[in-house]
């Protein structure tokens, strides 16, 4: 089943997220003869067969744990990672501010672990995301999270430094999520569509200054940069307050528009 597809039954190659409490969920898949195992006891995978979405099954232990269906969300947070990848956050954010919506080709660099791409090819498909990365330990570790959330086929993971060029032309959206993303500016504003979208997430607002100047001189119009915060709540009867602990920085977001 992939990622976009809706279903109530659990079958064999499905994907499940086992739910224990608010702060520990598990991805994986059903397989026949193979358990996961947790601090509280293993769940045997093929006592999942037939059951629907939203069912309990208990581990080892007697512990229950529900099997939900995976969202974007679980693919994001639970990537296999050799870098930090983007809060769903400021990927919601960017989803709406670039309008994303299938049929969109969109390139993007650095590809990283492959999470925001996995966001990106989420929102486009059947369009395209043309990925770009200079790492090929990183794109390696990239391509297995994609495929994981079976979007590789919406996907063109490519090898090169986007400072240097974009080989694609009258592109819908061009997003950065690397360190010097001003010097991609005039490539990005070549690889556009008129009216197209550029987005960058840095973590310093030195670099959203670099950027947002070079944004400006080029004839970028419509841009804009935001940091966002999001922070739980504790909810307890008789009791009821912030969580003690919150991220409490990612990354700033600047947006803008190529004007012909």
């Amino acid at each position: 089943m992939a990622l976009n597809e809706l279903g109530d039954d659990l079958s064999e190659g499905s994907p499940v997220v086992l739910y224990l409490d608010g702060k520990r969920r598990y991805l994986t898949s059903v397989e026949r003869d193979r358990r996961l195992h947790t601090h509280k006891g293993y769940v045997e995978l093929s006592d999942l067969i037939g059951l629907r979405y939203g069912s309990k099954v208990k581990s080892s232990t007697g512990v229950s744990f529900v099997a939900l269906q995976p969202t974007i969300w679980d693919y994001v947070m639970k990537a296999p990672r050799r870098t930090q990848v983007m809060y769903p956050k400021d990927i919601a954010l960017l989803a709406f501010r670039l309008g994303l919506r299938p049929g969109m080709r969109v390139v993007e660099a650095g590809t990283g672990s492959g999470a925001l791409t996995c966001a990106l090819a989420f929102f486009v498909r059947p369009g395209k995301v043309y990925s770009y990365e200079v790492n090929p330990e990183f794109q390696a570790v990239a391509r297995r999270n994609i495929e994981r959330a079976g979007l590789l086929d919406s996907v063109e993971l490519k090898s090169g430094d986007v400072t240097q060029g974009i080989e694609e032309v009258e592109v819908d959206a061009v997003v950065l999520d690397m360190a010097t993303p001003w010097l991609v500016v005039p490539h990005a504003y070549s690889a556009l569509r008129g009216g197209g979208h550029f987005a960058s997430f840095s973590p310093t607002i030195n670099q959203v200054e670099k950027t947002v100047l070079e944004l400006r001189r080029r004839g970028f119009v419509d841009v804009k940069s935001y940091e966002l915060l999001m922070r739980e709540i504790k909810v307890e009867e008789g009791a009821v307050r912030p969580e003690t602990m919150m991220v409490g920085h990612t990354g700033y977001l600047t947006f803008a528009r190529k004007a012909l």
